[in-house]
């Protein structure tokens, strides 16, 4: 607390955290708070965010609650999906890709506003403060950003619930029982972490999953799908196009009801420990089954392989926060290059919990049944096997005549 803080933009949830986290910067720094609420399809009510601001003290023109899901879908999971992205092997960076939109705007109402700082809620243990302020570091290098989880003293979510009894902050219900995890939702995910899955050998409860329904009680007839592409994007689903918002929402109800993008993980934390998670995903494991599936037949072998092994990179770029770098933008533009003829049609079954390709058409196919066929054809010439071959294997043959020397 070395600079005097005149106002803050807080990125604000309205849940008990964030709310502390207001009147704590009011009382701690005795400055103006400005929340910015991002809708990210997180499918819960935000007004009541605005009615607890308000009654917190935070003046009206102060508050801002932004419906960011089609900037969210269009500019960074559709991106993201050109790309292919998983982090380490599995996760489909659900929580990672929301907080590089969340920075932006955030940043953009601290200019509107006059703030000289900004403020979120994460912890000094996890990835999201890094992403936050990174983020917030690409816009202004000279912002101050106060982290509240790595100065008060703070630490339980008992101090928590007694502090906002002594402050008359409102309480939910389900702040005051023994919630069993910590969530994070937008319209590509739902991720839990936290109490009974911090042992990594304990199976989640069937209840906790929120988006899909358990494999084994998913429908008995399986669903197939037809999902439309456009120089690699996402643009149909039936035949019926759809906002990348909407199409995403379509996609969740889809995996949800079938069982589709249940996922339990122990992964590497940018900062350094081990963290166990579960994931739902179910609109995004169908996507990238389809993209992968109009790939095989859009893209050159060279730039697909060469695509795949820059895919790791450019997720965990994404993972640890550096979207804003100019790394992830070098890389972003090389992977939108290669989704020039990425448009066609691929037919999908939905069932128990699978995402199954069932065909896939485009109009610049590069899989040509005139040299693909196992009958005669007219236009290969098998004897020039022979050839490819031997010079391929001479390095081979030439290693293994100096073994008899």
């Amino acid at each position: 607390m070395s600079k005097s803080i005149k106002k803050v933009a807080l990125a604000y949830s309205g849940g008990l955290d964030t709310s502390v986290i207001l009147k704590w910067l009011q009382t701690q720094y005795g400055c103006e708070v400005v929340t910015f609420t991002a809708d990210l399809g997180q499918g819960e009510e935000l007004e009541p965010a605005r009615q607890k601001a308000l009654k917190l003290g935070v003046k009206p023109e102060n508050i801002y609650i932004e419906d960011l899901r089609e900037e969210f879908a269009r500019d960074f999971v559709f991106p993201m999906f050109r790309a292919n992205a998983i982090y380490e092997g599995e996760y489909l960076l659900g929580t990672s890709i929301a907080r590089p939109l969340i920075a932006k705007k955030q940043m953009e109402i601290a200019a509107k506003t006059g703030a000289d700082a900004v403020s979120h809620g994460a912890t000094g243990k996890g990835n999201d403060q890094v992403r936050f302020e990174l983020g917030y570091l690409s816009f202004d290098p000279d912002i101050t950003i106060i982290a509240p989880w790595r100065e008060w003293d703070l630490n339980s979510r008992a101090a928590l619930l007694d502090f906002a009894r002594k402050h008359d902050i409102p309480i939910e219900k389900k702040n005051t029982e023994d919630s069993p995890y910590s969530m994070d939702a937008n319209l590509l995910h739902i991720s839990y972490e936290g109490k009974g899955l911090e042992n990594p050998y304990n199976p989640p409860d069937e209840d906790m999953w929120r988006l899909s329904v358990s494999p084994e009680q998913a429908p008995n007839t399986p669903e197939i799908v037809n999902i439309g592409f456009e120089k690699g994007d996402a643009i149909a689903i039936n035949g019926e196009a759809l906002s990348p918002a909407a199409l995403l929402a379509k996609l969740n109800e889809l995996g949800g009801r079938h069982g589709i993008g249940r996922l339990d993980i122990v992964e590497n934390r940018y900062v350094g420990m081990k963290s166990r998670g579960c994931y739902e995903t179910p609109g995004g494991t169908i996507l990238l089954k389809a993209h992968r599936a109009i790939e095989s037949i859009t893209l050159d072998r060279g730039e697909a392989h060469l695509k795949d092994e820059l895919m790791p990179r450019y997720a965990e770029l994404i993972y640890n926060g550096y979207w804003w770098s100019n790394e992830r933008k070098m890389l972003q533009a090389a992977i939108d290059a290669t989704q020039e003829n990425v448009t066609g049609v691929v037919r999908l079954k939905l069932y128990k919990g699978n995402v199954i390709t069932l065909g896939r058409a485009a109009p610049r196919s590069l899989f040509n049944a005139a040299y693909s066929t196992f009958e005669k054809d007219e236009v290969y010439n098998q004897k020039d096997a022979a050839g490819f071959i031997r010079l391929n294997a001479l390095r081979f043959i030439i290693g293994a005549k100096a073994k008899k020397l």
